[in-house]
């Protein structure tokens, strides 16, 4: 097949585009930062679309991404020879560094696509123009449909001075260096916890892990909540939990309504009633929930870049990591630790605060001396999970292991194991298991900002 692109002149960067195909071969995770950005067709070259359109297939496989895995794919496809076969892969990412402004380069290949859309759109209006044999109102409005259509991608990667960071931020020049203003991140609406790491921030992948049972979605959902209320767009990714289920476990903490009460229809009046004000506060918040099960870190980005360029968006809560990437692959510690490495890479690239939910192994029951509090090697799957998380909180509540000692009765314990950018340490909470609700405890308020 002809590359029409280059015979009509239409503008390309077949370079950039070699040198993106090179990363996601040196590293898969690199797949997560331009896939949510870049359309096979935004590709100038046919072997480049042919390339990049069996990346996105292994990937929605889940099957790793190199150049023996992209190679055989074309083989069965019968495209290897059309894409000058494995010499060109070789190619690719033979000698290539780490990239790590991926983002800009990604920029730059959908800003030329845009462009040759741009250009062939107005061909093709000016040809219906000049066949003269529809109203000018139809090719108008074809005309605005088509360009309404066009994806305009993002600007992600833009190099700015330090003059510029401190004007964009919000409240200007005199917000960023204002010492009073502590909490330089999206709030979580926990004191203490706001105290230890000022905020969630902007770029970070926050690890909050736990045993089952020990209320990692209610916190999550919780600062979810907390944040939605305060008008912040939020994107929830529930894994394993539907939307209705979610959502309802929303309301009643929102309303103190025992959740349990609520399933059996064991509620009075008031509570109905409270209730019923609690769900009409909530159906306001910008608040987006998807439960399908399937999804890969590319859908998420995708979906997730999308609502950012219509909607806004300040915060990514993903419940729960280890139930991400489609079909196993044969090393599973592997696979985990791809996902957690696109995850960040999928929060720097958006700079937007991304919340991922863990399971812990089973080494936290059976540690000697009958220590239960979690340790960043108590990780699930970790590989790379402590790595390339900014934070790991862990969350603790001693009742678990000692439901007879009525004094630890609501005691929790949110244990900042890892913080990049700032002090590790524990913030004490009150947990109210029937609203799956936590609270600041009044010796723990911190300050409030």
């Amino acid at each position: 097949m002809r590359d029409l692109t280059f015979e009509r002149g239409l503008p390309a960067v077949p370079d950039v585009e070699m040198l993106i195909l090179g990363s996601i071969l040196l590293d898969f995770a690199a797949l997560a930062v331009v896939g949510g950005a870049l359309r096979v067709s935004d590709f100038s070259l046919d072997k480049h679309k042919r390339i990049y359109s069996a990346m996105l297939e292994l990937n929605e496989a889940g099957t790793a991404v190199d150049r023996i895995t992209v190679a055989r794919l074309l083989q069965e496809r019968g495209q290897l020879e059309s894409v000058d076969g494995i010499a060109y892969l070789n190619s690719l990412d033979n000698g290539l560094p780490e990239i790590y402004n991926l983002g800009a380069y990604a920029a730059i290949v959908k800003e030329k696509s845009v462009k040759r859309q741009l250009i062939l759109q107005w061909h093709a209006m000016i040809e219906r123009t000049m066949m003269d044999n529809e109203p000018a109102a139809s090719i108008v409005k074809g005309a605005e449909r088509a360009l309404f259509d066009l994806d305009l991608g993002g600007n992600a990667g833009d190099l700015l001075t330090p003059e510029q960071v401190m004007d964009a931020y919000p409240g200007g020049y005199s917000a960023f260096l204002d010492p009073l203003r502590r909490i330089k991140g999206l709030q979580t609406g926990f004191h203490r916890i706001d105290d230890m790491t000022a905020g969630l921030h902007a770029g970070d992948l926050v690890i909050v892990a736990g045993r089952p049972a020990m209320g990692k979605t209610a916190l999550a959902m919780n600062i979810a909540a907390d944040a939605a209320e305060r008008g912040k767009v939020v994107a929830i990714f529930s894994l394993e939990m539907s939307n209705d289920q979610l959502i309802t476990r929303m309301i009643c903490a929102e309303a103190r309504v025992d959740l349990q009460r609520f399933r059996l229809g064991y509620l009075s009046r008031d509570e109905r009633t409270t209730l019923q004000g609690a769900a009409a506060m909530v159906s306001k918040w910008p608040l987006f929930v998807t439960d399908r099960s399937d999804m890969s870190v590319l859908d998420i980005m995708a979906r997730c870049r999308r609502l950012k360029q219509t909607k806004g968006l300040d915060l990514i809560v993903i419940d729960y990591l280890q139930l991400m990437g489609g079909k196993s692959r044969e090393n599973r510690t592997q696979e985990v630790s791809g996902i957690s490495r696109a995850l960040k890479l999928m929060a720097k690239d958006l700079q937007t605060p991304v919340l991922a939910l863990s399971q812990l192994n089973r080494s936290v029951e059976t540690r000697p001396g009958g220590n239960h509090r979690p340790q960043l090697s108590d990780l699930r799957e970790s590989g790379s999970l402590e790595q390339d998380a900014d934070a790991v909180w862990f969350i603790f509540r001693p009742e678990y292991y000692k439901p007879e000692e009525t004094e630890l009765k609501g005691i929790a314990e949110v244990i900042v194991a890892k913080q990049r950018n700032g002090p590790t340490g524990i913030a004490k909470m009150q947990f109210l298991k029937q609203f799956a609700k936590f609270e600041n405890r009044e010796d723990q308020e911190g300050l409030k900002l």
